[in-house]
C-alpha cells in the first residue's frame, strides 16, 4: 500500500505546492520505503520486480493522463499498483 500511496501522494505534492521535483522526492521516498518492505516480505528479486513496476507505472500514469485526466490515471496506476504488490504479497 505503500507505493500505492506514494503515487498518489508524489502527485499530490506536485499539484499542490506546483513544485514538480518536491512531488518527485515524494515519489522516491515512497519507492524506497516499498522497496524495502517488499524486499523483506517477498525477497530481493521480486522486490526488484515490484521496483520496477512501480517505476513504469509512475512513467505510465503520464501518456494515460492524456488519454482519461490526471486524477483517473493516478488512481488508475496506484490502483494497479496496489493489485500487483498485494497479488506478489500473498504469494510468499
Amino acid at each position: 500500500m505503500v507505493a500505492a500511496g506514494g503515487l498518489v501522494g508524489g502527485y499530490s505534492v506536485a499539484r499542490w505546492t506546483g513544485k514538480r521535483p518536491l512531488g518527485g522526492v515524494a515519489l522516491a521516498v515512497a519507492g524506497g520505503v516499498a522497496a524495502r518492505q517488499w524486499g523483506g516480505k517477498v525477497g530481493v528479486p521480486k522486490a526488484a520486480a515490484l521496483t520496477g513496476l512501480y517505476v513504469a507505472a509512475f512513467g505510465g500514469s503520464h501518456p494515460l493522463a492524456k488519454k482519461i485526466g490526471a486524477w483517473p490515471s493516478v488512481f488508475a496506476v496506484a490502483g494497479g499498483m496496489a493489485l500487483a504488490s498485494w497479488v506478489v504479497e500473498s504469494r510468499a
